[in-house]
């Protein structure tokens, strides 16, 4: 028997096994509900990521390795992930890889390449060389090529984010799937459930935060950076809450070093007495049953899960027309979407909903039907396993588009 022949004999003897990659441990809550799922399939499951504490447990029976991935470029140290995925794919030899986030999906995917390893998968959740530019811009474009390059299939969170990535020329058509309507592991619906208990935890958080019961608190929850359209959001506060006296801003989240905003911007933060910064929270249900509205004037997304979260909470939402976000609002609908990098248009949408109550909640009950319909954590998951196991089951380079 020839070695090919002894490698198919011994993968049939026992359960498939699949490797999930990120780069960070922030990242791997995207993967709790497809691990889940994984092995109520009885498929064997492991998920690599860089070192820290995950914001996340991942389910009992999920094995977990550490590989000494960076976030931003690193030189000599991405040589040496490279050197250490490549002994771990050696090591574990999965039948299916999937590499996501643009480190893990570029080292991870050329990791998988030289292992041959069987089924190579990049989930691209988003493309961070839309708002790069120079040297950075092309090393982002160079590693999203390989990572695309490097894999079977490239499942894309969003239609909108598939056809960027055609568009700018890192993704080939015949590679790139969409499955459903998209987003990168849907949302727990139940857990932002607007019930009478979290309405009342909600006002009781409002109250600790010091926010007035009668105030209208538009909410965003992400990073405070530049590409999150931190700036055009205070800005457009700034011009509103003299003509709204009740009107209050509750940031949920922290400012980063990556991707700076303003210093005019963070004086204004900070400065504010209607703006509340509550910081990075395990789990933002009871802050989202504080607010009215979501904002995310965002540049680019791939699939922003916090405005399912807040649909799924029963709040209307205000993002852009942007990569990803576009997606994620049905306008007129749901929400409202705007030009990303625009205060003007931002300054009409908030004002339209913080001022017409009886709107914003035919939106939110419209939005929460949506995520109901569409997007469950559950059935979202549930399609992505049953997708790989069906590429496992072919043995074979999957090369059609097939979703």
């Amino acid at each position: 028997m020839n070695r090919q022949a002894e490698e198919r004999s011994r993968k049939k003897r026992r359960r498939p096994h699949v490797l999930l990659m990120v780069t960070s441990p922030l990242s791997s809550g995207f993967l709790v509900g497809l691990t889940r799922e994984f092995l109520a399939l009885g498929v064997e499951v492991t998920v690599a990521m860089g070192h820290g504490q995950p914001l996340t447990a991942l389910p009992a029976g999920v094995a977990v390795e550490r590989l000494p991935f960076q976030r931003e470029i690193a030189g000599l140290g991405d040589v040496l992930a490279l050197v250490a995925t490549v002994r771990l794919l050696s090591r574990i030899r999965p039948d299916l890889v999937d590499v996501s986030t643009p480190k893990a999906g570029f080292i991870g995917g050329l990791a998988a390449w030289l292992c041959r390893t069987d089924c190579r998968i990049y989930t691209l959740r988003g493309l961070r060389l839309e708002t790069a530019s120079g040297l950075k811009g092309a090393v982002l474009f160079a590693a999203e090529r390989v990572a695309c390059g490097a894999a079977h299939r490239v499942i894309c969170v969003s239609r909108s984010l598939r056809d960027a990535a055609v568009r700018w020329g890192v993704l080939s058509e015949e590679k790139a799937v969409v499955l459903g309507s998209g987003s990168s592991s849907g949302v727990e619906v139940e857990r932002y459930a607007p019930t009478d208990e979290r309405k009342q935890r909600g006002q009781a958080l409002r109250a600790r935060l010091g926010i007035p019961p009668e105030a209208t608190v538009i909410g965003f929850v992400g990073r405070f950076t530049k590409d999150k359209g931190i700036a055009e959001l205070s800005d457009a506060f700034g011009r509103l809450q003299e003509e709204l006296p009740r009107l209050w801003l509750l940031l949920v989240g922290e400012f980063e070093k990556g991707d700076p905003v303003p210093a005019s911007t963070r004086r204004f933060i900070e400065s504010n007495t209607r703006v509340v910064r509550a910081g990075f929270v395990d789990d933002p249900a009871d802050y989202y049953a504080a607010m009215e509205l979501l904002v995310l004037p965002t540049y680019r997304e791939g699939f922003p899960n916090t405005v399912l979260e807040a649909q799924a909470a029963g709040l209307p939402v205000v993002t852009t027309s942007a990569t990803g976000a576009v997606d994620s609002v049905a306008d007129g609908v749901t929400g409202l979407l705007v030009p990303a990098a625009r205060v003007d248009p931002l300054v009409i949408a908030i004002r339209r909903l913080a001022s017409d109550r009886a709107e914003a909640v035919r939106m939110g009950l419209a939005g929460q039907a949506r995520v109901m319909r569409e997007f469950r954590r559950e059935v979202v998951c549930r399609n992505l396993a049953r997708y790989y196991c069906q590429l496992i089951s072919e043995r074979q380079r999957p090369t059609a588009p097939g979703a």
